[in-house]
């Protein structure tokens, strides 16, 4: 992968570009937004602006592909804020097989990034809500990915890999961070089964609900993105990782330097706009701290077991950074807790 990820060659832009009918192309200009192992462009041609997309190693499994395709039509239908794919010229196909690629093409929605609003953060609850209620009836064909964070042995796996990857740090530094990871994602896990989570519905859910796969205009969602990683699992694990999203605190270079607390502003009006629309009981309720620190844990394990690095970030600093969150959330789990169960 060349410096700066993923690309795409002028030659296999021209190949992808001839199956569809954009007319004449104006301009190809490179998106460096989300996944950098997911090469983007935006295409302008004299029919419009488009952003063309190559799936990634892992998440471009036909059957798979197609189950997120009939989730976005389905949405479609109900008029959801999302980007519309564009079918192909020859076979009226919205995915794209193409040299052992997978490729997609959407029509391009303007909008800005989420600005850390606490009504922006409602709204994005809001449309949470929406898109758990409109896929509630959702009926496929295709062969979904099941599961989530919660209880995952591919987590614990690769948290033990961690702890082994000298990748990651040649001292006992991380070997004593991954063992508290594990211990607060253990713990966790329990908390969630003994409130019956293996009894909880399971539906269509987004799987990655976080303020980068949103576009925003006047603090309201314009638009939905990602669906790479929709699949089958309860509803509640959506919710846990939106409010994580939308209330953790960071942004400094260092992570070293992120504070140990969340937003708690940010996180009650994300789900106070879910709330608006879906009522939830109290084990579901209780859960969601715990949920919280399992999907950070997770989050931040899996490219750190990978590479050593999360995105440009050491691995060592991050999962420290992580497990300072995770225990924070661990100490005032009753406290918030209560505030969201109010």
């Amino acid at each position: 992968m060349p410096r700066g990820g993923a690309h795409f060659s002028s030659a296999e832009l021209a190949r992808v570009l001839s199956h569809y009918d954009i007319g004449v192309i104006h301009e190809v200009r490179p998106l460096s937004a989300g996944d950098r192992r997911v090469p983007k462009v935006v295409v302008t041609s004299e029919r419009g602006k488009f952003l063309l997309k190559r799936r990634p190693k892992g998440k471009d499994d036909l059957y798979r592909v197609a189950f997120t395709h009939a989730v976005q039509a389905h949405l479609a239908k109900k008029s959801y804020p999302t980007a519309s794919l564009v079918p192909t010229r020859d076979e009226s196909n919205t995915i794209l097989r193409l040299n052992n690629h997978i490729y997609e093409l959407f029509d391009f929605i303007a909008g800005v990034r989420y600005e850390g609003s606490p009504e922006a953060a409602a709204d994005a609850g809001r449309l949470l809500a929406k898109f758990h209620q409109y896929l509630t009836d959702f009926v496929h064909g295709w062969k979904p990915l099941k599961g989530s964070f919660h209880d995952s042995i591919s987590v614990r796996r690769h948290l033990k890999i961690v702890e082994q990857n000298r990748k990651t740090s040649p001292d006992m530094q991380l070997q004593a961070t991954s063992e508290a990871l594990m211990v607060l994602y253990n713990a966790s896990s329990v908390r969630v089964n003994e409130l019956g989570f293996d009894s909880w519905d399971q539906q269509a859910v987004h799987g990655d609900w976080h303020p980068g796969n949103m576009l925003f205009s006047d603090q309201r969602v314009v638009a939905v993105l990602d669906f790479d990683s929709v699949r089958i699992a309860p509803p509640v694990t959506d919710l846990a990782n939106g409010m994580l999203q939308f209330s953790i605190v960071g942004g400094r270079p260092n992570p070293a330097d992120w504070p140990d607390y969340f937003d708690q502003e940010r996180l009650l009006q994300f789900l106070a706009g879910y709330k608006e629309l879906i009522e939830l009981d109290k084990n579901k309720l209780d859960s969601l701290t715990c949920l919280m620190i399992e999907t950070m844990i997770a989050e931040a394990v899996l490219p750190i077991a990978a590479t050593g690095f999360f995105g440009n970030l050491s691995g060592l600093d991050f999962l420290q950074m992580i497990l300072r969150k995770a225990k924070w959330l661990n100490k005032h789990r009753t406290k918030l807790t209560k505030a969201i169960c109010s």
